[in-house]
């Protein structure tokens, strides 16, 4: 072996050394989806380290280099707008029917922090969604944080889904009121919860929504050591770490609420009421626990909480409203992927919602990782985000 040869093989494997990362062998592209995940977090922290900008603004690089343009076809009339003052893309049908159209209203994922409606992953799901299911769908461009905390991106999905749910604005678009939906995957999960609750409370809104739709949620703040946090600590697309971080810049940039929440040391003695709503050894099944002993929580002063209350409010935490909160919600369909960080937020709060006597339909992906449905942009890609994305457009055509 030649001197140059050599040295390809050895930058070889040192490249695939550091990219590396333990998954599962049945995922499908598994070494494309540790080059996405090693370049995308290195390159962010590079670029934090450096001083040339901050962490999530080095990743929101990804979501402008995924934009597209509002385009429209032959089945969907795209186009950027704003309701409420809040940017959205819309998304109209051009099928012709007789009667009224359904409605959603859907929020991106990304940590609250990055993403956009306009990224090619999610306009291609709105529009496959508006085209099979003969619907206006209305997909939101909150602000993000670093630069917005809590609660800016609760109140902007809110105003965009109340303002939607007016008489007049349904009737203008030719949507059902009996047939409107919130959806969102992730951080677009956490909103659709908490705006499906602040629905419910709302007595300013008439219409009420008939369906949720949460893909792969995050759901709750308080016990970032769950069994999935554990079992997936390091997988694709969506680190331990990395979760924590989009908590923590979820509420302020103060590194010591991201320290506090790595150590899961954060929530304040005089709030352990709440732990009952996120007590994994009671809302798990048997087969998720595994090994995992339950522990009691280690309680931190009262001070983060004083200065930070948001990480102990449902609108930004859903599984932390009472159950009482629970009962009125409308029918529900969740997604939870088996590798991934959040796969026991979702399992939880299907458990909640059926104890409160909610009808939910929960698909369980034991061969899926989180951010699955964002890989369906080409006939190339991942063949498990391609069926998880059919069996949720299946699930609203046959209840929405």
């Amino acid at each position: 072996m030649g001197t140059k040869s050599l040295c390809l093989f050895i930058a070889s494997v040192l490249i695939a050394y550091y990219i590396y990362t333990p998954m599962p062998e049945n995922f499908e592209d598994r070494w494309k989806l540790m080059l996405i995940t090693a370049v995308a977090a290195s390159c962010a922290g590079f670029a934090e380290r450096l001083g040339l900008m901050h962490y999530m603004e080095a990743l929101m690089l990804i979501t402008v280099a995924e934009y597209v343009p509002p385009t429209s076809d032959e089945n969907v009339t795209v186009t950027d707008t704003e309701f409420s003052n809040v940017p959205v893309r819309l998304y109209l049908p051009r099928k012709q029917s007789s009667g009224l159209k359904r409605g959603m209203v859907y929020f991106h994922g990304g940590g609250w922090c990055v993403g956009g409606a306009g990224m090619k992953s999610y306009d291609l799901l709105s529009r496959q969604t508006s085209n099979q299911l003969n619907a206006v769908v209305v997909s939101v461009n909150y602000r993000l944080a670093p630069k917005y905390h809590f609660p800016v991106q609760f109140e902007d999905a809110y105003s965009v889904t109340k303002f939607f749910l007016q008489g007049s604005v349904l009737s203008q678009y030719g949507v059902d009121p009996n047939r409107i939906c919130v959806a969102g995957d992730s951080a677009g999960g956490n909103l659709a919860a908490a705006v499906a609750q602040q629905v419910y409370d709302d007595p300013e809104v008439k219409t009420k929504l008939k369906v949720q739709a949460l893909l792969y949620p995050a759901l709750q703040t308080l016990d970032l050591n769950l069994p999935s946090y554990q079992d997936n600590e390091n997988k694709p697309i969506l680190s331990k770490s990395l979760m924590v971080r989009f908590w923590s810049e979820y509420f302020t940039t103060d590194s010591s609420l991201r320290e506090a929440m790595a150590s899961n040391r954060h929530v304040p003695a005089e709030s352990s009421h709440l732990f009952q709503f996120v007590n994994w050894s009671n809302l798990l099944p048997e087969e998720l626990k595994k090994d995992h002993v339950y522990t009691s929580p280690v309680y931190e002063s009262s001070n983060l909480g004083k200065k930070y209350p948001g990480f102990l409010d449902p609108r930004a935490a859903p599984l932390l409203a009472e159950d009482a909160k629970l009962r009125g919600l409308p029918l529900t369909y969740v997604l939870t992927c088996e590798h991934d960080v959040l796969r026991d937020d979702g399992i939880m709060y299907v458990s909640r919602l059926r104890e409160a006597g909610v009808k939910v339909t929960h698909n369980h992906a034991e061969d899926a990782f989180h951010g699955a449905l964002m890989f369906v942009s080409s006939p190339g890609e991942l063949a498990v985000g391609h069926r998880l994305s059919n069996q949720y457009i299946k699930w609203l055509n046959d209840n929405l």
